[in-house]
């Protein structure tokens, strides 16, 4: 038997394992059926806590598809929860600085990249305002945080197909990697509301990576001065950067319910 927590972040949810002492393999179709909300424990993301030689824990993260990801910013929040103490996470090849704080965490979420190679776009072109659109939508920015994200600041949120768009975009040829989706209407020079579409996840209650990357282009455009607070339809988060600088994110982790399971079964 394993030890799991069901954990969230502004709604964001995952199932956390902790596999520092047995380790475990998710292959994509087990993943899908841990994830599954009807016959499952049900998540947006399954997050694998390891071992590390190069931070206090490694984090893997899964999409409710089966997918293996690089970053996802809530379920960052929740680990220094999950764990009790402040720690450094290993994800990728980047190593992220989460403290406790208040009813969450903050995390030093790295700086943003701006490279088109780096996002990763299928070819070379501006990634502050792409020379591309779809449908009535203006011309979006594209930034990686520890994934790739597009973001369109729109005048009305409530009027634009998140749904239908957000999964059109996602698997745009554009994007070889596939893009998780940002639609921003700003409300003050401080504040933006955000709605995501997340790759492999859909429409999710919170995304943290979103909340970064969308706060640093409506700071490189002009449209907010920071730090700012990103209002998604599970609650705010506040993110601060300075150009050149790195990103950080602070906003609230829940613990929901623990269990054990064999992951066999699955």
């Amino acid at each position: 038997m394993s030890s799991f927590a069901k954990m969230h972040g502004l709604g964001n949810d995952f199932v956390v394992i902790d596999a520092r002492e047995s380790p475990v393999e998710m292959p994509p179709a087990r993943v899908r059926a841990i994830a599954d909300r009807h016959t499952g424990i049900g998540c947006d993301q399954l997050i694998v806590v390891g071992l590390s030689d190069k931070a206090d824990v490694d984090m893997r993260i899964f999409n409710a598809d089966g997918s293996e990801v690089e970053a996802c910013g809530n379920a960052t929040r929740c680990i220094p929860l999950f764990l009790g103490r402040d720690v450094t996470i290993e994800t990728g090849a980047v190593l992220l600085d989460a403290r406790l704080a208040g009813d969450g965490a903050s995390v030093d979420m790295g700086a943003p990249r701006f490279e088109w190679d780096a996002i990763p776009l299928a070819y070379a072109m501006d990634t502050y305002a792409m020379p591309v659109s779809w449908e009535d939508l203006p011309a979006p920015a594209v930034i990686n945080v520890g994934n790739p994200h597009v973001i369109f600041f729109v005048d009305d949120l409530a009027a634009v197909e998140t749904d239908r768009l957000g999964s059109l975009i996602e698997h745009d040829p554009l994007f070889p990697a596939r893009v998780n989706v940002n639609f921003a209407q700003v409300l003050s020079d401080r504040h933006i509301r955000l709605v995501v579409w997340e790759r492999g996840a859909g429409l999710t209650q919170a995304c943290g990576t979103g909340a970064c990357a969308t706060a640093v282009a409506a700071i490189r455009q002009g449209l907010v001065t920071g730090p700012v607070t990103v209002s998604l339809p599970g609650g705010d988060l506040m993110i601060d950067w300075r150009a050149g600088g790195h990103i950080q994110m602070t906003g609230p982790a829940t613990f929901v319910f623990s269990g054990e399971t064999d992951w066999e079964r699955f």
